[in-house]
């Protein structure tokens, strides 16, 4: 039996009629069972109350799929309650499960490999996840590869893997700090994760992402990638939590079967092309760093010239 999805939706309904239409011409859609966690609108604002019943209308139609079972939820969650409280509930009655937002767009082999993923892995305890989403590397990658840690761009977990999610940001920082892992989480200081974990914690962000990598990261458990990406996210107008007006995560979705037997390690080849794509296009920290190690230099040559 393929491992149930949970799709999680909110009041885009132009977005979520893409993610359903591609979801829908994966291979395993007939017989997967598609659970729907609809959040309730904000603050009793007429016009969002409007969208979401527009949204609510349309996923009572939804065919194609095995079963169909939809969760309205009165109020407004938000999307990291969402998410944490439906998947809690998903893998809890079902032991996996894959998980999707209404912003993103996947392969028709994109459920294929999340199942032969779950499937071949399931009782290896090094693996914690399966994710479906590769960033556009200028590197070519392996046909799938492992990373350390987890992601959240259409992914699949166990119960177990589950069971590992650390809700509380402050401990999951705390013990970053205490290991003095933090340029390791940044990959190679190339991507801020750290800072988006302390906004995380100070309120100025609700991502349930970040703690799901760092409770990942800190129990060394690996995510499985393909190397070519099966998700393409269509959310970077604007119109979804923490999302820019930005098109750096499109890419061309691969549309041919990819093996999931791979060695369970971290690829360094992976590591490298991601920091890279991650410098690429994260110029601001990444001259923040530079110019650290440049006043850093600096000191040590003007310490240099004055004791000798």
């Amino acid at each position: 039996m393929p491992a149930p999805i949970a799709l999680f939706v909110y009041n885009r309904l132009e977005h979520t009629k893409k993610t359903i239409d591609s979801l829908r011409d994966n291979y395993l859609a007939e017989c997967s069972e598609l659970h729907i966690f609809s959040d309730g609108p904000r603050n009793d604002s007429i016009e969002d109350e409007s969208r979401v019943c527009k949204l609510r209308k349309y996923i009572h139609s939804i065919q194609g799929f095995k079963i169909v079972h939809i969760y309205e939820s009165r109020s407004n969650l938000g999307l990291a309650t969402s998410i944490i409280s439906g998947v809690t509930d998903i893998v809890n009655r079902y032991g996996s499960v894959i998980v999707i937002e209404d912003d993103l767009i996947t392969s028709k082999y994109f459920l294929t490999f999340m199942n032969e993923g779950l499937g071949y892995y399931a009782k290896d305890d090094r693996v914690i996840s399966i994710h479906g989403y590769v960033y556009p590397c200028k590197e070519s990658l392996p046909p799938s590869f492992f990373l350390k840690g987890a992601d959240c761009w259409g992914w699949a977990t166990w119960k177990r893997g589950w069971n590992l999610f650390e809700a509380d940001g402050t401990k999951l920082l705390n013990e970053i700090t205490a290991k003095n892992l933090k340029e390791e989480f940044n990959f190679g200081n190339s991507y801020d994760y750290v800072g988006m974990l302390e906004r995380q914690i100070a309120g100025k962000i609700n991502s349930w992402a970040i703690r799901w990598y760092a409770s990942a990261f800190i129990k060394n458990k690996l995510t499985l990638y393909p190397g070519k990406t099966l998700v393409q996210n269509i959310g970077f107008d604007g119109s979804g939590t923490h999302c820019a007006n930005i098109e750096t995560y499109f890419d061309n979705l691969h549309q041919d079967k990819l093996n999931i037997e791979t060695e369970v390690k971290p690829s360094k080849l992976a590591f490298r092309a991601f920091q890279n794509y991650f410098i690429r296009t994260n110029s601001d920290f990444f001259k923040l760093h530079l110019s650290i190690f440049d006043k850093m230099k600096h000191k040590i040559l003007n310490f240099f010239h004055n004791n000798n």
